[in-house]
C-alpha cells in the first residue's frame, strides 16, 4: 500500500535531519521513539544504544548529507558526511513516516552514465541546456518537460522533449500536466482566503461540519491538516489499492466518513506527518463549510481570481492540449480520476499558468498569499511550513517556498522566492514511480540556484 505514495521526498529530508539532531547529541532513545513498532522489535532500546555509539565511536558526528535517490518508493539514500568517512544511509519509512528500515554502508559513487543522449538545445543559454541535460539525459524516450523560469519578474518559457535518444525543444507552455500534490498548495490557498473573509479561523475544529462524532471523540483543525501536524497517517486504511493505475477513483464520501466515524486514528501529533488524507481531508470540509463542492470552491477563490484559465479540475475534454503520462517504463498511462480527495493532488495546469500563480506570491498586498507563506511550524532548521507551502532557508537570507507533485504519470516542482521575484516551475511527464523522479526536483532546484548567483 504504501508503494503506492507518490514521490513525497521532504518526509525523507525530515527523517534524516532528525536523525543528524539527535545522533550528533546521542539522543539515542529519540532516534529509537522513531522506529516503527517492528523495526523496534527488530533493534532493541539496548542493541540501537550499542548500534549507535559504535557508529559514532568509528565515524564521529554527522557533518552534512545530500539526498541522492529515492529508491523504487521503497527507501531513500542520502550520502552523509560523517566526520571520519562518508557513508551511505539508507532510510525505509512506514505509513506514519516511522523509519521502518534503516542501513548504513560506505558510500559508492554512481557511475557516471554513458553519454550516449544527445543534447540538441543549442537555442537555449549554455548553462540551462547543460543543467538541463544532466539531469534529464536518463529519462525514457518520450519524456516531456515543461519549464517556466521567472528572474526578476521576468518569465521564460523551455520545452524539453527526449526522442529517439536526443533532447529537443519544444514549445510546451500551454500543454496541460497533472500536478499531482502541487494542489495542496491550491487547497491551503483556498483555506487562507476563507480565514481572510473571516468565514472560518485557522484553528476551528473541523467536526462541527460532520454530522456524526469522529472515532475515539478525535478533534482536528483546519491549521494542522494544512501543515501536516494533524498527526492524519499518509493514507486512509480503507482506501483500496488494488487499482494501482488509478488509487484514488473509487474513494468517495462515503468511504470517508466511513473513515471519520470507524477507523479514524492520529499519532505523533504535534510533527510534521505529510499526509495526503489530510489535504484531501481539509479541502472535502472547505467545501462543507461553503455548502458548495469543493472544485467550485477553488475556481471561485482561486482560479478566476488569477486568470487560471488552463487549469483545470479533471482531465475529460482537454483533447490535444493533455500531454500523455509516462508509467515507470516510459509507456502510456491513465490519468488519475480523483473523487473526495481531490484536495490532495487533483489538479492539471501549464506552466504559464503557474508562472501567473507564482507572480502572484510577489505582491506584498496579496493577504491571502501572504498568510500561506506565514510559518505554522518548524520541521527542522532549514525548513518550516507554511499553509500548503514548505519554507525553505536559502543561503541569501530569504526563505524559498517549495512543493512537488507526482501520481503515476507525471513529476512536477515549484520553488518561488516572493522577495527578490525568481521562481522555477517544471512539469513533466515523467511517472512518480520511475526511479529517477527525483531528477524533476533536483533541476528545479539547481535552476534556482543558478538564476539567483549574485
Amino acid at each position: 500500500m504504501t508503494s503506492m505514495v507518490f514521490a513525497q521526498s521532504e518526509n525523507y529530508k525530515s527523517a534524516i535531519a532528525d536523525f543528524q539532531m539527535h545522533y550528533n547529541a546521542e539522543k539515542f532513545d529519540e532516534i529509537f521513539n522513531d522506529f516503527s513498532p517492528e523495526m523496534q522489535q527488530a533493534l532493541p532500546l539496548e542493541k540501537a544504544f550499542e548500534f549507535f555509539k559504535g557508529l559514532k565511536n568509528r565515524a564521529g558526528k554527522i557533518e552534512s548529507y545530500q539526498f541522492i535517490d529515492n529508491q523504487q518508493e521503497t527507501y531513500a539514500t542520502f550520502k552523509t558526511t560523517f566526520e571520519k568517512m562518508v557513508l551511505a544511509v539508507n532510510f525505509s519509512l512506514d505509513n506514519e513516516n516511522r523509519i521502518s528500515g534503516l542501513f548504513i554502508k560506505p558510500y559508492e559513487e554512481p557511475k557516471a552514465a554513458s553519454r550516449n543522449t544527445i543534447n540538441a538545445l543549442q537555442e537555449y543559454p549554455e548553462e540551462i541546456s547543460e543543467l538541463i541535460y544532466a539531469k534529464t539525459k536518463d529519462l525514457p524516450n518520450n519524456t516531456q518537460l515543461s519549464i517556466a523560469i521567472i528572474k526578476n519578474g521576468k518569465t521564460t518559457h523551455y520545452g524539453v522533449l527526449k526522442v529517439n535518444d536526443t533532447l529537443k525543444s519544444i514549445t510546451n507552455h500551454t500543454k496541460v500536466f497533472e500536478i499531482g500534490s502541487i494542489t495542496k498548495v491550491f487547497t491551503a490557498t483556498v483555506l487562507a482566503s476563507l480565514v481572510i473573509d473571516k468565514k472560518i479561523n485557522l484553528t476551528d475544529t473541523i467536526n462541527a461540519y460532520y454530522p456524526f462524532p469522529f472515532k475515539d471523540s478525535i478533534t482536528l483543525r483546519f491549521k494542522e491538516l494544512a501543515n501536516h501536524t494533524s498527526g492524519l497517517p499518509r493514507l486512509p486504511e480503507n482506501l483500496e489499492m488494488s487499482n494501482a493505475v488509478n488509487p484514488y477513483q473509487n474513494y468517495g464520501k462515503t468511504q470517508l466518513e466511513a473513515y471519520l466515524k470507524n477507523s479514524l486514528k492520529i499519532s505523533r501529533t504535534n510533527r510534521y506527518v505529510y499526509s495526503n488524507l489530510g489535504a484531501g481531508l481539509l479541502g472535502h470540509t472547505l467545501g462543507l463549510t461553503q455548502h458548495i463542492g469543493f472544485r467550485e470552491l477553488l475556481q471561485k477563490h482561486v482560479l478566476d481570481k488569477y486568470t487560471m484559465k488552463n487549469t483545470f479540475v479533471n482531465y475529460q475534454n482537454l483533447d490535444d492540449k493533455l500531454v500523455q503520462g509516462q508509467n515507470p517504463n516510459g509507456e502510456p498511462t491513465v490519468n488519475w480520476d480523483w473523487d473526495v480527495l481531490f484536495g490532495a493532488g487533483g489538479i492539471l495546469s501549464t506552466t504559464a499558468d503557474l508562472a501567473k500563480f507564482a507572480e502572484a506570491h510577489f505582491n506584498p498586498k496579496d493577504k491571502t498569499l501572504a498568510l500561506t507563506r506565514t510559518p505554522t511550524f518548524d520541521i527542522n532548521k532549514n525548513m518550516k511550513m507554511g499553509l500548503g507551502w514548505h519554507l525553505v532557508n536559502y543561503a541569501n537570507g530569504n526563505d524559498w517556498i517549495w512543493h512537488n507533485g507526482g501520481t503515476g504519470g507525471y513529476a512536477s516542482s515549484i520553488t518561488v522566492n516572493p522577495t527578490d521575484k525568481n521562481a522555477v516551475i517544471i512539469l513533466s511527464n515523467l511517472s512518480a514511480f520511475h526511479p529517477k523522479m527525483g531528477a524533476v526536483d533536483g533541476l528545479c532546484i539547481e535552476l534556482m540556484q543558478a538564476i539567483e548567483k549574485p
